[in-house]
């Protein structure tokens, strides 16, 4: 349909690097660099999955494993997406102390992208936790400012900030409801929340 579209990829399933320093004891920086390389086992799937069903792709890390994927070069990534290959992120921003949010409002900085999608659990963003208060009040658009001043817990602040920075929407959907990846990338307003410089 037109579309460029890069991901990246997180790897909670595998690793939380926060969890890994709290519950293990582990330094801060070696849980998060576990992370990283979670992520990069989770680029590595999915890749094997859109190729199954004939998407091209190519994987891209920030920390360097050319045995497995190429090292992340922006004019390379930005290259393939002129092709019409998907283009998946591992790694993270390849320093630890930064979040897969974080990294993924950098990288879409890098190529220049339109929006940013943050595919989640919830259907956009709530006053207050959804799963805790049943009343939860859902908003359909927000400013960058409102995020940060009302602290929503949309996405750790250096990833807001530099989305606000780079005037990058985002939009905050659920992912597991069919269909929304694609009513989302059409800019499906009945799906999820936008955040942006206009309310």
């Amino acid at each position: 349909e037109g579309v460029q579209v890069a991901i990246v990829v997180g790897g909670g399933n595998y690793v939380r690097g926060a969890k890994m320093q709290q519950g293990l004891g582990i330094d801060r920086a070696s849980a998060d660099y576990m992370g990283m390389l979670a992520t990069v086992m989770n680029a590595l799937a999915l890749q094997a999955a859109l190729e199954s069903i004939g998407v091209p792709t190519r994987v891209q890390t920030s920390i360097e494993m050319k045995e497995v994927a190429e090292p992340y070069i922006r004019r390379r990534a930005v290259r393939h997406l002129e092709r019409g290959r998907v283009v998946i992120f591992g790694g993270g921003t390849g320093n630890p102390f930064f979040t897969t949010d974080t990294a993924s409002a950098l990288r879409a900085a890098e190529i220049d992208a339109d929006v940013f999608l943050k595919a989640t659990k919830v259907d956009g963003v709530y006053a207050s936790d959804p799963a805790l208060d049943p009343e939860a009040v859902r908003f359909d658009h927000l400013s960058y400012e409102e995020v940060e001043i009302n602290r929503l817990e949309v996405m750790d602040r250096t990833a807001i900030t530099m989305c606000h920075e780079n005037n990058i929407p985002v939009v905050v959907f659920n992912l597991s409801e069919k269909g929304n990846v694609l009513k989302a990338v059409k800019g499906d307003e009945s799906v999820g929340t936008l955040i942006d410089l206009d309310v």
